[in-house]
């Protein structure tokens, strides 16, 4: 969570951390129960691509509230202890993975699943559809491993041109497929959530974490189905739909006149990337930055070559307009 002007205004930004969420997602995972009760009856649930813990914590608070409940959340990055979660720093594509999830469940397997991961987007809406396909299959892939029959899948989704491959496969292995989209999520966002219910994966199927799991030799119905229209999957709208608009900003004048108190994170990043980046800007060693005096227009000789000859081609301006 950063600190930013826009952030203050958003109203789950503030109440995230007002109620000791880790991540605004918390409210996410808490309206798709609302309208799924993913939670009913599990004891042992999945947190995969878990950082920074925010869905873990709700699962930790649902499921590992429950006394015999467990919850395990893998990563690649490492992530603040969590009561009552188990931790694994690992590779959602490599079967050590899923043996050590198994392992931690004593044996057996887990009755929910969730992946809440991203890539780090580009701007290039078909680059980031891809990827985020990607990382779903690689979730999907590792839960057939440690999912049990009947068992359930959450899984955040870019709804893109193509999306409705990725619901045809979904729908091999699960009964009821469905997107939803929060309250929370931001209507100005493809993000949506793949909620998939009543694992039954096709008969004689294998989880093998080396192979695709797109395989028509499992459904013969399946490749009969062609074109876009292969799954309609129902889309559906979950949360207080009178609640806060996530796509508004709101004042930060508070009722009873009130005046706003900035709440610091519940938990800040313990290893961020831009880690360095802050030390050597804090210590001034980030970029040197040019005092209005050193700017004159004798600093072109210093340029690299082809900027020089760019910048001397450039409309002619008088001197007193020369600024940095």
């Amino acid at each position: 969570m950063g600190r930013t002007s826009k952030d203050k205004r958003d109203v789950y930004y503030r109440l995230a951390k007002e109620n000791g969420w880790r991540a605004r997602s918390a409210f996410k995972l808490l309206q798709l129960d609302e309208e799924f009760q993913l939670f009913k009856g599990v004891k042992r649930a999945v947190d995969l691509c878990a950082a920074p813990g925010s869905w873990s914590q709700v699962l930790s608070q649902k499921v590992g509230g429950q006394g015999s409940g467990q919850v395990v959340a893998v990563d690649l990055q490492a992530m603040a202890p969590l009561p009552g979660v188990i931790q694994i720093q690992g590779d959602i594509t490599q079967l050590s993975t899923a043996k050590e999830i198994i392992q931690h469940f004593e044996g057996c397997p887990a009755d929910l699943v969730v992946c809440d991961g991203a890539p780090d987007v580009t701007g290039l809406h078909d680059v980031d559809e891809y990827m985020q396909a990607q990382l779903l299959l690689a979730a999907l892939n590792i839960a057939t491993h440690v999912l049990k029959l009947g068992g359930c899948f959450v899984a955040k989704i870019f709804r893109g041109r193509d999306v409705t491959l990725l619901y045809s496969q979904l729908r091999i292995f699960f009964s009821s497929v469905l997107c939803a989209k929060p309250k929370s999520s931001r209507n100005s966002s493809i993000e949506a959530f793949a909620v998939c219910q009543g694992y039954d994966p096709p008969e004689g199927f294998i989880p093998d974490l080396t192979r695709p799991l797109l395989n028509h030799s499992y459904d013969t119905d399946f490749n009969q189905l062609d074109g876009p229209t292969r799954v309609i999957v129902p889309f559906v709208a979950c949360g207080d739909l009178s609640a806060y608009d996530s796509d508004r900003t709101y004042s930060l004048d508070l009722d009873g006149g009130s005046e706003y108190k900035y709440t610091p994170p519940t938990q800040p990043p313990i290893a961020p990337p831009y880690q360095e980046a802050c030390r050597l800007k804090k210590n001034g060693q980030l970029a040197k930055e040019l005092l209005p005096q050193e700017c004159s227009i004798n600093s072109v000789d210093k340029l690299p070559q082809p900027l020089a000859i760019h910048t001397l081609l450039a409309p002619k301006v008088e001197d007193n307009e020369i600024h940095c």
